[in-house]
């Protein structure tokens, strides 16, 4: 049996002086500036495309910013700990202003990729300072209420990223999203530059910590995912899943990665040390979080195409329509960190988050063109309650395990398998829908021929993407094809629906593998605040409270 402490921590918000606010308000800033650029692409694509005058490799707009953000997590917790928290934030968010000013100009297709690329390096380094920040200014048992009000505005951003991006393709221009992004990014390292300036500084560079670098075990690891994201950008589109062009680079890249950990074990300073998935609780909430954020990135991106090819809405007006699940993963966001905080709890949360999402799932199936606004509505809410649960609680219970020595590499691996989860939050979707909507195109559609070649070879996904299916099929004088294609579209969404319904029992099912271990009441690292190490070896500290405890199997 183990002891939980359920008494809330004697540190008070109220105890915190004004450079601790300042660098939460910046990371709170940061947090924005990386979450709304994230979705805002989505719905101003088909802008891009036509734009550009090509749709060779546009599904790679999306998908370097992700293998950039993915593949080069790992590295920035890795080296945060040889060259300090300060100038590795600083680094993301130039890097990231860098990349907008390439993409927003971008003459070609090809310019906008790097750019976009580049933008990805800055969002890794992004998502993964902020956390690591807040991790060392604010002791285990506290961390759930901040991290829940970063958690929450970045949960809005990217939300309401969709509808931002719609809005500048449709009334200016898509390349305004990029242009946003630099006087923000502005401002964020102003405030970061005066802010952290607080923290201990780390080494500088020199071939001795350059030396320290995993540059050998993150390049297998880049190479795995690059591998893995070239099979699923192709499978279903360009190449057939059983094509050997699809499966031999899948192949690769799923072997690289225990490759990878495996490789880690003989490096002395590792990216990913093995050692993180030595204990069961840590290793189910590194997959509570891939599983949580595969989740999100199912619901944003199934939900455009029903409301687009199903319902016959804008591509600005499903960014609205998505609002319902920024308007209550908010606040659930907030006040689930707030509630771990206080109880000193993780697991309870877990499971109830977990709970909501095969609920949320198993009504989404019953989505078709007769569904009222107030019941997809309604369901996105279930979901936003899942989602908004969840965000706040992974990350300390993959934590609560390890020391706070491993605080930087386990809170990049905890970013890290986020964004592997987006990956195939996208991935795995696409290919359901291109699958199931293949076979019913040529099973329904066998006496129309353009029908059928432009719904076909993930034609149906292109369509419903740009949000003119029925004006491209001129449909607008034929309801019997119109209503046959709209079948066509909920059948295959249904069964997206149906395959993401067996990941959420996945998730849940995961939550009974984590063990509930007393949460740390005392911060100990060596990159807090100055002022805050000060106090703490003057005795300025208050004395922990005894424990109330209670008993848990």
């Amino acid at each position: 049996m183990s002891q939980i402490d359920i008494t809330a921590p004697e540190t008070s918000s109220s105890s915190h002086g004004w450079r601790f606010w300042a660098i939460m308000t910046s990371m709170a800033v940061a947090s924005l500036l990386a979450g709304l650029d994230a979705t805002a692409v989505s719905t101003a694509m088909p802008s891009m495309i036509n734009d550009l005058g090509t749709s060779q490799g546009f599904m790679w707009i999306a998908n370097s910013y992700l293998l950039t953000t993915t593949a080069f997590t790992p590295i920035f917790g890795q080296t945060a700990n040889i060259f300090g928290r300060r100038a590795l934030t600083l680094f993301a968010i130039a890097t990231f202003a860098v990349g907008s000013a390439i993409a927003g100009p971008a003459p070609t297709l090809a310019v906008l990729v790097v750019g976009r690329a580049i933008q990805g390096i800055g969002c890794a380094g992004l998502n993964t300072m902020v956390e690591m920040v807040v991790c060392d200014l604010v002791p285990l048992r506290e961390r759930g209420k901040f991290m829940g009000f970063i958690f929450a505005i970045y949960a809005i951003s990217t939300t309401v990223g969709p509808l931002v991006g719609g809005a500048f393709a449709s009334y200016v221009t898509w390349r305004w999203i990029f242009y946003l992004n630099i006087p923000i990014a502005g401002l964020t390292l102003a405030m970061v530059i005066v802010s952290l300036g607080a923290l201990p500084k780390g080494s500088n560079i020199s071939p001795t910590s350059l030396k320290r670098v995993d540059l050998a075990g993150n390049s297998l690891l880049t190479a795995s995912i690059t591998s893995i994201l070239i099979a699923l950008t192709w499978g279903g589109a360009e190449e057939p899943w059983s094509s050997w062009r699809t499966v031999v680079p899948l192949v690769l890249g799923l072997v690289g990665i225990p490759l990878f950990l495996l490789f880690e074990t003989k490096v002395p300073e590792p990216t990913t040390p093995f050692r993180l998935f030595s204990n069961r609780t840590s290793l189910a909430g590194f997959w509570c979080a891939f599983t949580h954020n595969m989740l999100v990135m199912w619901i944003l991106f199934v939900l455009p195409i029903y409301f687009q090819a199903v319902l016959g809405f804008s591509a600005f007006k499903s960014g609205v329509n998505i609002l319902p699940t920024a308007a209550v993963c908010m606040p659930f966001t907030i006040v689930s960190g707030i509630v771990m905080s206080k109880l000193g709890r993780y697991w309870p949360l877990l499971m109830v988050g977990f709970a909501f999402f095969p609920l949320a799932f198993g009504l989404f199936t019953r989505l078709d063109e007769s569904s009222t606004t107030g019941y997809w509505a309604g369901i996105q809410i279930l979901g936003a309650l899942a989602i908004g649960i969840i965000t706040p609680i992974t990350l300390p219970t993959i934590l609560t395990p390890l020391p706070e020595s491993d605080v930087a590499v386990a809170t990049a691996t905890w970013a890290f398998m986020r964004g592997f989860g987006t990956i195939w939050g996208a991935a795995i979707p696409l290919a359901v829908f291109n699958s199931k909507a293949e076979s019913l195109v040529a099973a329904r559609l066998g006496d129309d021929e353009k029908a059928r070649a432009l719904l076909s070879h993930g034609g149906a996904y292109a369509l419903a993407a740009g949000g003119s299916v029925y004006s491209d099929l001129g449909l607008d004088d034929n309801p019997s094809l119109e209503a046959t294609v709209k079948e066509i579209y909920v059948s295959s969404l249904k069964l997206c629906w149906q395959v993401g319904l067996a990941f959420t029992l996945f998730g849940f099912l995961l939550t009974f593998l984590v063990k509930e271990i007393s949460m740390r009441t005392e911060l100990e690292t060596e990159f807090g605040l100055a002022e805050e190490s000060e106090k703490k070896s003057e005795g300025e500290t208050g004395v922990e409270p005894e424990p109330s405890p209670i008993q848990t199997p």
